[in-house]
């Protein structure tokens, strides 16, 4: 048959490791395709020495690949947002298939590309966008179509997974096991989208609207980071029966869908909890299957190399098919930009149990006044550790409650922080079962 023609633009890490692919394995994905994939183009800043491009032809100007007749498909692999939206947008208008592995650009422009993808009859397809190699877009899209959705939890940002695995098990400061994390290459020098939950925002983002059927809707999410966690945080929860994860999470309820990144203790029995180092891992809840669990490397050059050939090899067997009966983008059909069928929770909505730090002067009255405070916004406590004193008289009072509004924990925090005898702010991390007998 046809080979089908691919341009690769970007050539680093994942650009690097889908070439190396795409060669080495090419005789057996030939087999699962029904046809060569051959690379046809390639665009690059600068050479990767990993690559051999010897017989190809190479660019430095992406927009030449994406306006190149002789390609079919042009696999976005630049990263960032405007500059990838242009290109894709550019090769979609040249009756180009796409395959991405762009969190970022999907999540916040993806409404857009579907919408001219759709136009133009043409797939995008974006596994390697949401945990690497790991298959959970074509799991949850396709895989368990028939299931009615509850929850998404998940691992998804494996430098976060790797500062809090290392904190609890070697009883180190954040600060620390970030500075080893970048030394290691999993962090980057400046690491705000990761540890501040943006990149996992990102994920959720694409995961809920697969899961749900709702628009991307990133500017929607809450993000809350791990740079306020401290090891007494870990060895607390650890002692109350809890690990510590950096989680996103998505939960279909009455009122509508809630979509957040936070920590979050999670009992030590559930499969998340036992997740470490750079991993990812999702967990799925689904009406018919109940709970199903997603693992393996998040990140890295052939780990998402192996979802972007896996794209690759949909598109050449999806080539010839009419686009009315592809597997929709987002899993189901007829999804707009302005659907409020299932609105995103404002986070003070949402319910959760929590567990709460305090430093309290050492004086009778003071866990009293807290408790009553806590029960005037409807707040039942359900076990509280109060430490020894230490230097100062000040006295580590650790709360972990039931299940309770968000609004009402504000409120309760806020009078909490007021009181004379509570030194600094209250550190409160959300608590989830993750019920798998659901």
């Amino acid at each position: 048959m046809k080979p089908v023609r691919v341009g690769i633009c970007g050539l680093g890490t994942v650009g690097g490791g889908t070439f190396n692919v795409l060669t080495r394995n090419a005789d057996e994905i030939a087999r699962r395709a029904g046809r060569p994939i051959v690379i046809e183009q390639v665009a690059h800043r600068s050479l990767n020495p990993e690559c051999d491009l010897t017989g190809i032809k190479t660019t430095t100007d992406v927009f030449e690949v994406a306006r190149n007749p002789d390609i079919d498909v042009l696999v976005e692999l630049v990263g960032g947002y405007e500059l990838a939206r242009e290109l894709v947008l550019t090769a979609i208008a040249n009756g180009k298939h796409v395959v991405t592995a762009n969190k970022a650009l999907i999540a916040v422009h993806g409404n857009e590309i579907f919408h001219a993808a759709h136009e133009q009859g043409v797939i995008v397809a974006f596994e390697g966008a949401v945990a690497g190699g790991v298959p959970v877009v074509k799991s949850l899209r396709e895989g368990l179509g028939a299931n009615r959705i509850e929850w998404v939890a998940g691992i998804i940002n494996g430098t976060g997974n790797y500062i809090l695995t290392h904190m609890r098990s070697e009883g180190r400061a954040f600060e620390d096991v970030l500075a080893e994390a970048q030394a290691l290459g999993y962090a980057e020098a400046d690491p705000t989208f990761d540890v501040e939950g943006i990149d996992a925002a990102h994920k959720l983002t694409i995961l809920a609207s697969i899961a749900y059927g709702v628009p991307l809707q990133f500017e929607k999410a809450y993000t809350e980071g791990i740079s306020r966690v401290t090891f007494d945080d870990v060895e607390q929860a650890d002692n109350l029966g809890y690990t510590i994860k950096h989680l996103g999470i998505s939960k279909r309820t009455d009122a509508g869908l809630e979509l957040r990144v936070h920590p979050t203790l999670i009992p030590k029995e559930r499969l998340l909890a036992n997740v470490h180092g750079v991993k990812n891992a999702i967990a799925i809840m689904g009406d018919a299957v109940g709970p199903t669990l997603y693992y393996g490397a998040g990140a890295g050059a052939e780990p998402t190399a192996s979802a972007v050939v896996a794209d690759l090899l949909d598109v050449a067997r999806d080539i010839a098919t009419d686009h009315h009966y592809r597997v929709p983008y987002l899993a189901f059909i007829g999804i707009g930009d302005d659907d409020g069928s299932m609105p995103i929770l404002p986070m003070e909505d949402i319910v959760t149990a929590y567990y709460l730090r305090l430093l309290a002067v050492d004086r009778p009255g003071v866990l009293a006044r807290v408790a009553t405070i806590l029960a005037e916004q409807g707040i039942s406590i359900e076990a509280l550790v109060q430490k020894e004193a230490t230097e100062g008289e000040l006295v580590p009072i650790i709360l972990l409650t039931h299940r309770t509004r968000e609004k009402n924990m504000n409120e309760a925090i806020r009078h909490i922080e007021s009181m004379a005898d509570i030194a600094g702010p209250v550190t409160r991390i959300r608590v989830e079962s993750l019920d798998e007998q659901e």
